[in-house]
């Protein structure tokens, strides 16, 4: 179901943001496509996982992608599941899950496959987890690949080095040595990483961060809470975090009772200690990196934080088997917190939306101008209409487009495409193909059969239909006019030029592209104006 439901939710997505420094920088099985550090993480399995999917599929639908995504969610879930029903029985195991599978503050993680480089450390740390459980060497070997493969997902997964240490030396002393392989492997081989190539990344460790990751870790801690039962803000509301913290202080103060008055003292289920040395160790390396746009209400931390709080609970819960009442009333609190949560994600939905029809205009109007286009031409936020696209450059993105596919509308689903795709489309066509204008004060134009003439005074008048070359626009003495274009768009002329005086004639040079759809002119002028050519 929730393979589906993803599916359903994403349809007519197509790639976003990150993604594009994948498709477009990291085609080439090399050294640096592999290695080259990606924020800061090493990401040598998401490029794996990007190339052989443009390779098998193409890059004409993101359809593959968002599969693979549901997939490692599901995958996630059904591990926690796992690790949850060992501790404190099916039920509570179940409402863990279907929690983390509805989690509408996590929207950014469930809703965009490039993610995955933060769902892979959470999925492959799990099963290195429940391998340890094994206490056999089959298990062992197999939680040495898993931390391996989590550490090469992106930076999350280095904070189940610490956990595994901690599992490892919870066993008896004599075995330390002999396993302790089992994290030192994963640790001597990000460190190799580091020392040919993430050493060259961005840092954004201060003094500063270091000392203010307590409050970083409180507050994440208390973002975690609130993001699971449902009291977060929704997407692009101010970032309160006071339910959050009133939660955390409850709980801790629960829990200080539970642990001392409690007789007989309670023994503490031993995977207690690997997971919050997993945690915290995420939380405080968060902390020390923190920077803008990378603080606790962040949507991508929230997966994290609450699969990691589940996790903790379980163990402090571990052996608890709660009554038919009590989990009616612990169901019902999983509900009302999925029903918020639900919102938030929808919402999520609809601000990614907007993005794959600005993506699949804007790549559009490259492919219309392809001709003439500069290689060097990017689509700057300015000029695309969205931050999301700046890693596109015109002439890569045209040459893997002609290998692997295109996932832009095509002119003539550019034509009915939502308006806001049309409009932008337009102003990226003006840019790419460099409309040329040069105004020439006091010329005139002869008369001639090919002109429009236009009246002034604020009469309305049709746009003018204008051919690929050169268009002469003459304006007679007077005010300034406002001289503006579209070609794709209905609502509006969103192409504006410098306009022209009274009294002049402006050269407009439209180069031939790969559309027969004409460009429309529209005048605005207290005078005439002829347009001729």
């Amino acid at each position: 179901m929730t393979v589906v439901g993803t599916l359903v939710a994403t349809a007519g997505m197509t790639f976003y943001q990150d993604t594009w420094a994948f498709l477009i920088d990291r085609q080439e099985l090399s050294a640096h496509s592999l290695f080259y550090p990606h924020n800061e993480h090493l990401v040598v399995f998401p490029v794996l996982i990007e190339m052989a999917l443009i390779r098998v599929f193409g890059m004409s639908s993101a359809t593959p992608e968002y599969v693979l995504l549901a997939i490692f969610l599901v995958a996630t879930a059904l591990l926690l599941y796992i690790y949850m029903q060992r501790r404190v029985g099916p039920w509570l195991a179940l409402f863990g899950a279907v929690i983390v599978l509805t989690l509408g503050p996590a929207w950014e993680v469930l809703l965009w496959p490039f993610e995955i480089t933060f769902i892979g450390p959470i999925l492959f740390g799990l099963a290195m987890l429940l391998a340890l459980e094994r206490g056999d060497r089959p298990g062992d070997v197999a939680a040495c690949i898993f931390l391996t493969l989590a550490i090469g997902f992106s930076g999350l997964g280095i904070c189940f080095i610490p956990a595994a240490a901690v599992a490892v030396f919870q066993g008896q002393r004599e075995t330390w040595y002999r396993r302790a392989y089992i994290f030192v492997i994963p640790l001597l081989l990000y460190a190799a990483w580091w020392v040919g190539w993430g050493h060259d990344a961005e840092s954004h460790v201060t003094l500063r961060n270091i000392l203010a990751s307590p409050r970083f870790v409180f507050d994440s801690l208390a973002w975690s809470l609130q993001s699971m039962f449902g009291l977060a803000p929704g997407v692009g509301g101010a970032p309160d975090v006071s339910w959050g913290r009133a939660l955390l202080i409850g709980v801790l103060l629960l829990i200080g009772y539970w642990l001392v008055k409690r007789r007989p003292r309670p023994a503490l289920d031993p995977g207690l200690w690997p997971i919050l040395a997993a945690a915290f160790a995420n939380w405080f390396l968060t902390a020390f990196n923190d920077f803008p746009g990378r603080d606790p209400s962040s949507s991508r931390y929230q997966y994290a934080g609450v699969i990691f709080v589940l996790m903790i609970a379980s163990n402090l819960m571990a052996g608890t088997r709660p009554g038919r009442r009590t989990l009616m009333v612990l169901a019902a609190v999983m509900l009302l917190a999925v029903g918020p949560n639900l919102v938030i994600l929808e919402d999520g939905h609809d601000q990614l939306k907007p993005q794959s029809v600005l993506t699949r205009a804007d790549t559009s109007a490259l492919e219309i101008a392809s001709r003439t286009v500069d290689p060097d031409f990017q689509l700057t936020e300015a000029v695309a209409g969205t931050p999301s696209l700046i890693n596109l450059y015109a002439g890569k993105y045209l040459e893997v487009a002609d290998r692997y596919g295109s996932p832009a509308y095509n002119p003539e689903e550019l034509a009915s495409a939502p308006e806001e795709g049309r409009r932008q489309a337009d102003i990226v066509l003006s840019r790419a193909l460099g409309l040329y204008t040069e105004v020439r004060r006091g010329a005139t134009l002869p008369s001639a059969k090919d002109c429009v003439s236009v009246s002034g005074g604020g009469v309305a008048v049709p746009d003018v239909a204008l051919a690929p070359g050169v268009t002469k626009i003459e304006v007679a003495p007077g005010p300034d006019a406002a001289l503006s274009l579209r070609r794709f768009a209905v609502g509006e002329f969103p192409v504006k030029t410098e306009g022209a005086p009274g009294g002049s004639v402006m050269f407009l040079r439209i180069p031939t592209d790969g559309s027969s759809r004409p460009w429309r002119l529209h005048v605005e002028a207290e005078q005439s104006a002829r347009v001729c050519g």
